[in-house]
């Protein structure tokens, strides 16, 4: 039942990427840089941000006067500023919300992962935070109202010695030490945690994007910039005490809780809040992810190079001081608390190589479940058992498309727990000693492998780029990489029909067989 719902849910996230594919290409899809697209808006958050507090009043007279002063007077400069703080906050909360929903439609919360979605969600409301003190700033009735609601909320918990709605009575009861500490907390208060809370978001992930692509990111600002342009930010009437405002224009992105102060109870609020809060930070254990073994370290063929340290996407692996009589100075060891079992590691490893006669064969490091001892027997396996003219075989990812539909007589399918996990030297070993005619590797998107790297870490070691790598001396034209989701099922057969046909027609010798002989012979 779960396979099936998961599957439902990847195949879903696969189509709503590809309209996103067809729209921005895929090389600027938004989708799959939500993570560093919401840092970037941060960074305009602040510049902007800065950029109108330099002429912005923090006081009770000065607050809604100073921006309306931006808005209609400096329109061309500050009054853009403003619009564009305000665009680039409602924008933040669309990528939050779905990098958060990709996430786990992807399934990529669980397990292993429970920290980066555990330690989010806290993100997620300092954003809103955030968002709500910005608006109080501006000390129009919008801010009036957010006031009175805020504090009315607040005055519920049991936290404060005097109620905080006191402050809000008259016109009379504020001061301009309001906006000071106002002023603080969204200037500097919130900042300094929201910062330090990225960075604990961040700290099991290796090789973080921090910034999304140059086109990406100059097409958002671009967009945010004409937005602003067209769409103003403007003050609502500003704030008097002695008033009850009326007709109000909400920010639903970040105050979309405060409209049902008017009809449920603050206990009730405060239920959802905390229930909601709840629910998601709980939820990487609803129901909890089986984690497959973790990696296991073989002492005694490691040669201490460190290549499984750089690959390792979730910092799973550091390099230790020896303590036995090797010969090696450093051992590498395993973070079983880190590790995603994703094997990137073991087709990282120089000693991860089919060509050992060893048997059992024995690496650096291994996965005790997908051993890559395993991996050679299951491949001689199927590779004898093909008996087709042409003879192929594929190496793919378990959670892209699905393979054994393509299985027959000249084909044999290997499935990975990541295509990251197959060493370079499987390659060379499948056309040598296998007799087979060309290897065919699928798997996971540019950009969208399940363990963040491992499709690029095995086209690199097939492109010489990066240890251990695939021989000069094997024929790249026996070789074809095709990438594919769970929706391009037809595309991917498509795929690797006239990649056998052209293996039919391909000699290394001379690069093309003689097709006249072929006919002649047939006749």
């Amino acid at each position: 039942m779960n396979n099936r719902i998961q599957k439902f849910c990847d195949s879903t996230m696969s189509i709503i990427e590809g309209w996103f594919d067809r729209s921005f290409t895929r090389e600027l899809n938004p989708m799959y840089y939500l993570g560093s697209l919401t840092v970037y808006l941060f960074y305009i958050v602040l510049v902007s941000g800065v950029y109108v507090f330099i002429i912005y009043e923090s006081s009770i007279f000065g607050a809604w006067a100073s921006l309306e002063y931006m808005t209609n007077e400096l329109w061309w400069s500050a009054g853009l500023m403003r619009s564009l703080h305000r665009y680039a906050s409602d924008a933040a909360i669309i990528t939050i919300f779905f990098h958060m929903f990709r996430e786990f439609m992807r399934d990529r919360f669980r397990g292993v992962r429970w920290f980066s979605w555990f330690s989010g969600v806290p993100l997620l409301w300092m954003t809103v935070l955030l968002g709500i003190s910005g608006y109080w700033l501006v000390w129009d009735t919008m801010a009036q109202y957010l006031a009175v609601a805020s504090s009315e909320m607040m005055d519920w918990l049991p936290i404060f010695t005097e109620p905080m709605a006191r402050n809000f009575l008259t016109s009379a009861d504020m001061n301009d030490r309001f906006f000071t500490l106002i002023a603080f907390i969204h200037v500097i208060g919130i900042p300094i945690f929201l910062i330090f809370g990225i960075w604990i978001h961040l700290f099991r992930i290796s090789r973080t994007t921090l910034n999304p692509p140059r086109g990406l990111a100059i097409g958002t600002l671009l967009a945010l910039i004409v937005m602003s342009l067209i769409k103003p930010a403007v003050s609502h009437e500003q704030a008097n005490l002695d008033i009850v405002p009326v007709s109000l224009n909400l920010d639903w992105f970040y105050l979309n809780i405060f409209p049902l102060a008017d009809s449920w109870s603050m206990g009730a609020i405060w239920a959802l809040v905390w229930g909601v809060t709840a629910f998601l930070m709980i939820l990487p254990w609803f129901p909890p992810k089986k984690q497959p073994p973790v990696a296991i370290v073989y002492p005694e063929e490691c040669n201490g190079c460190g290549q499984c340290v750089d690959d390792c996407p979730y910092s799973a692996i550091e390099m230790m001081k020896r303590e036995d009589d090797s010969p090696y100075d450093e051992v590498a060891v395993v973070d079983a608390s880190h590790c995603i079992s994703c094997g990137i590691c073991a087709g990282s490893c120089p000693s991860s190589t089919p060509f050992r006669k060893m048997d059992p064969l024995i690496t650096g490091i291994d996965m005790p479940h997908e051993s890559v001892h395993s991996l050679r027997n299951d491949t001689n396996s199927k590779m004898d058992k093909l008996s087709d003219d042409t003879r192929m075989v594929i190496f793919g990812c378990e959670h892209a498309a699905e393979l054994e539909r393509y299985k027959d007589s000249g084909t044999a399918v290997i499935t990975l727990p990541c295509t990251g996990m197959l060493p370079a030297s499987f390659i060379d070993y499948a056309l040598r000693r296998g007799n087979i005619d060309g290897v065919f590797i699928t798997g996971c998107v540019e950009n969208n492998c399940h363990y963040r790297f491992g499709n690029n870490w095995l086209d690199e070691r097939i492109d010489h780029e990066r240890k251990p790598a695939l021989r000069s001396r094997v024929d790249r034209n026996r070789v074809h990489i095709f990438r594919a989701e769970s929706n391009q099922q037809k595309k991917l057969g498509k795929e690797i029909d006239q990649f056998r046909s052209y293996l039919g027609t391909y000699d290394s010798d001379s690069g093309q067989k003689d097709i006249d002989n072929e006919v002649a012979n047939n006749e």
